[in-house]
């Protein structure tokens, strides 16, 4: 059976059962945001309550991604649903899901209101499980949201529940689904989070400091000579910035998901990692700026949306937002040729007590699943070329099969 004659099968059995072909139960897309009147989580009549607010709505479901040496792998993740009615949720999520997931970028200081809806795992339609959203070490005010299903809510297959933040700490997070973690994380729940200081907009760290001098945030209106943006409130513009990246360091073990693909019981007791990857995709694939093609088996959307090569002009500051959600192993990455300065670690600024920084130069990073850095490297005096962030074992520079993949990427200086 062809991958879309297939999809379209599973999608009507699904779709039969979640609106109550089979049964009584049926499906609920039901979107909380503040000055969305029709319920596709887009704001288009401002609440004046809520003038900060956000809106995104994410689907969690199963799919598929092609690796840099062809093979095809068995999926869970998420998908951006945002500007999609309610009523064609479920449908378009089928078999859809993105790997990484789609990334969130905040400002501190906003609400952000996170709709998740279940699709389902149409390949494993014997499986029900629900799914949540785990902020990864962002303070929560209350348990509720934060996505551990023994203390917060799950959300079933053909569910929807709203989280709400407020986005009170900038940093590099990462955001992924609880629920049997070892499991949906190996799988692809994962993805990139970050949050821009307020300073990047009034100048200034302090929360009364008056709007002057950099009045549009990250991607325009700054003075010449001045940062892009900044990774903290640092008071001081130690973390000014021109160009930034969000790269999530992962590896899938392929016999995992094969398990998973056919049913099998899955092998925990010898998780490990064979296809190392920047944000889902091994190299030379991840400095191809554009999606990947639909993997064959999927819904017949492109699942791998994200490159990890960076271009910068000779004499800019590169921030590399990196966060490693591997789950068997920890990764040391080098950039021959390139200095890192790291000033933030689990999204908090490198700073003593005394308001000193205690920033790390350093030619070496290395960090275990969790964990997330923010890292300048400066590229004054740096000779224009073709340089790669690599890890620094070499073996993990190839897929499984020794062919194209691997965890390899280029930073190219003008």
């Amino acid at each position: 059976m062809n991958g879309s004659f297939r999809k379209r099968a599973l999608q009507s059995a699904v779709s039969l059962a979640l609106i109550g072909g089979f049964g009584s139960s049926h499906a609920v897309v039901n979107v909380q945001c503040p000055g969305d009147t029709n319920g596709d989580a887009v704001i288009d009549s401002p609440d004046p309550a809520h003038p900060n607010a956000k809106c995104m709505h994410l689907t969690a479901g199963d799919g598929f991604s092609v690796m840099s040496d062809g093979k095809e792998i068995y999926t869970f993740g998420f998908a951006d649903a945002t500007g999609t009615p309610p009523n064609q949720v479920i449908a378009n999520g089928i078999l859809n899901d993105e790997w990484p997931g789609p990334t969130i970028e905040l400002e501190e200081g906003q609400e952000f209101y996170l709709s998740l809806s279940n699709v389902g795992t149409t390949i494993r339609p014997d499986l029900f499980d629900p799914h949540t959203v785990h902020f990864h070490g962002f303070p929560n005010a209350a348990s509720v949201f934060d996505g551990v299903p023994e203390v917060s809510v799950s959300i079933n297959m053909g569910s929807t529940l709203t989280y709400y933040y407020n986005i009170v700490e900038p940093g590099t997070y990462l955001y992924h689904c609880h629920v049997e973690a070892t499991e949906h994380m190996e799988m692809g729940m994962l993805a990139n989070l970050y949050v821009h200081p307020r300073q990047d907009v009034t100048g200034c760290a302090t929360a009364d400091c008056p709007v002057a001098g950099r009045k549009d945030g990250p991607g325009g209106g700054v003075a010449v000579g001045e940062p892009e943006g900044y990774v903290y409130n640092d008071d001081d513009g130690t973390t000014g910035w021109d160009v930034e990246k969000a790269l999530q360091l992962a590896s899938f073990d392929s016999d995992f998901h094969d398990a998973s693909w056919e049913v099998q019981p899955l092998p925990f007791s010898t998780l490990e990692g064979n296809y190392p990857q920047f944000n889902g995709r091994g190299y030379p694939d991840n400095v191809n700026p554009d999606p990947l093609p639909p993997p064959p088996s999927g819904g017949g959307e492109p699942s791998q949306l994200l490159d990890s090569k960076v271009t910068v002009t000779a004499g800019q500051t590169l921030l590399l937002r990196l966060s490693n959600v591997n789950i068997d192993r920890f990764w040391t990455l080098i950039a021959p040729g390139l200095k890192f300065k790291q000033v933030g670690t689990g999204a908090r600024h490198m700073r003593g007590p005394t308001g000193k920084n205690v920033y790390v130069e350093t030619a070496s990073l290395n960090f275990g699943g969790g964990e997330s850095m923010d890292v300048l490297i400066d590229t004054t005096g740096v000779a224009p070329g073709t340089y790669f962030l690599q890890t620094a074992e070499l073996h993990q520079m190839s897929n499984a099969t020794q062919m194209d993949g691997g965890m390899i990427t280029e930073i190219v200086i003008q």
